[in-house]
């Protein structure tokens, strides 16, 4: 989407809407009294109501946008007000969208087209026959703002952040036969254009180092397991300890011999949420030029049912050392996550490891499907985490690591066994992988309840791939751990 910062007094352009943000119990006065009069309309968030042009208004269509209460309007605010603008015109035929927003300072300017970025954000590249009046007509934006060089100034590192959420959301929303371990190591590769280092590191590579955990899940696909090694060099100390991120990669998971169920099995496809975020978030760090040493790494796998795949039962051991009786292949994520934070951690010395993973259902059950599940073995990392959540609108919420739930993953034969009961199995999930942190901080985040949204409750998500953590990691980044 086009996008333009214009000053109040810029005149009309042709085939515009205008949307106009209104705060609740603040609804304006003038041409439009009558229609709220007749109307519902209150200005809450959320609210939107379209308008015949009142005569004096040249304009092709009106549209009135809830903002919510005055006190209670922020930035991620303005996002929303933006995207529930464009929600409402976007199939109207028009191609352009005039925002006028109540307050519009620099940086709430620049966060409505942020807002107006993310809403507009489409996955479409394999429809083929779709009618043009079932495609989004918008394709320009003006915001006014009392400055409209200051938000033109303050847009860039938030323009970097929307075409970082998109590359996870494609990731993400690629189906399993165009986007398995090597094509993902390949679109990663490619980032080497915004200034990062990537290294991939094939299966022979990973069995040199002693990898079985992860190995053991891919070896029933057909498409060769991957490590893919980003990283960024920001900070003015090019050999400061740097902070790392790991994201589980498993590009298509059929649960392997403990087969899923086939309904619903086609959304095993975004199973690889967290190595997208992780991957997205190196995007926008390079394309901003953080000033940190950075180092993601990418787990990459296909978890397949072939005559080769892993059993339950069999033994394997990870590049800790550490010997792990598998008792369910599909629960198969800690498996590439074990020996991908050993491996991060053995080579780059990091200050902290935070994984993200679509790793257990059960963290759906707990927390429903807005909220990720923490879990930290370092209270002042969890709180940095939470911090960067909540300005992000990306929530996450504590949960608990009881020593005493280990023992649902004592193993007869071997060190472990990689799943306990259904009884807080995200948390002896979790309890899994800290088997392979040296007491280093860590954090896990549990994404499953929000990689993807089928519907979607947040205006600046279009209903798929959400892109999930690529703007908390940012943030956290951005603002603790920057020089």
């Amino acid at each position: 989407m086009e996008i333009e910062f214009i000053a109040a007094a810029a005149a009309l352009q042709p085939k515009t809407a205008v949307a106009q943000v209104v705060f609740e119990g603040e609804t304006p006065s003038g041409p439009f009294a009558q229609a709220l009069a007749a109307s519902r309309f209150t200005g809450a968030k959320g609210q939107t109501l379209d308008l015949i042009a009142p005569a004096g208004i040249d304009a092709a269509r009106v549209v009135l946008v809830g903002a919510g209460k005055r006190d209670g309007f922020d930035l991620l605010g303005a996002e929303h007000v933006a995207a529930n603008a464009y929600a409402a015109l976007k199939s109207s035929g028009l191609e352009a969208l005039r925002l006028e927003l109540p307050t519009a300072d620099a940086a709430t300017a620049a966060h409505a087209a942020l807002g107006l970025r993310l809403a507009a954000y489409r996955f479409d590249k394999y429809r083929t026959k779709e009618p043009a009046d079932k495609k989004p007509s918008i394709v320009r934006a003006q915001i006014v703002a009392t400055e409209p060089e200051a938000a033109l100034a303050a847009f860039p590192p938030l323009a970097a952040l929307a075409d970082a959420v998109s590359f996870t959301r494609d990731l993400v929303s690629e189906p399993a036969n165009v986007l398995y371990p090597a094509e993902f190591a390949r679109r990663v590769k490619e980032l080497e254009s915004l200034g990062l280092e990537v290294e991939v590191l094939g299966e022979p590579e990973m069995a040199k180092l002693g990898m079985g955990s992860l190995l053991g899940v891919g070896q029933g696909s057909v498409r060769e397991s991957q490590l893919v090694v980003i990283r960024w060099n920001g900070a003015t100390d090019k050999q400061a300890a740097p902070v790392a991120f790991v994201g589980k990669g498993v590009c298509f998971d059929t649960g392997g011999i403990s087969i899923k169920p086939a309904e619903g099995m086609e959304d095993m496809k975004w199973d690889m949420g967290g190595a997208g975020a992780v991957a997205g978030l190196m995007h926008v760090l390079a394309a901003r030029k953080a000033k940190a040493n950075v180092v993601g790494v990418l787990g990459l796998v296909e978890n397949m049912p072939d005559a080769n795949a892993q059993r339950p039962g069999d033994v394997v051991t990870s590049m800790s050392g550490q010997t792990i009786e598998v008792i369910n292949t599909d629960a198969e994520g800690r498996l590439v996550l074990a020996d991908a934070i050993w491996y991060t951690q053995d080579r780059f010395k990091p200050k902290f490891i935070v994984d993200l993973a679509t790793l257990t259902g059960a963290i759906i059950t707990a927390l429903g499907n807005d909220y990720a599940g923490l879990f930290s073995n370092n209270d002042e990392l969890a709180a940095n985490l939470l911090d960067a959540s909540a300005k992000e609108g990306e929530p996450l919420w504590r949960l608990p690591l009881p020593e005493q739930y280990n023992k649902q993953i004592d193993s007869m034969i071997a060190d472990m066994k990689n799943t306990g009961s259904r009884a807080g199995s995200s948390i002896t999930a979790a309890l899994f992988i800290q088997k392979f942190v040296n007491n280093l901080p860590w954090a896990h985040l549990d994404i499953a309840s929000t990689a993807w949204k089928k519907p979607s409750t947040v205006p600046t998500i279009p209903e798929g791939a959400t892109g999930f953590g690529v703007r908390l990691l940012n943030r956290l980044v951005e603002e603790k751990y920057e020089a």
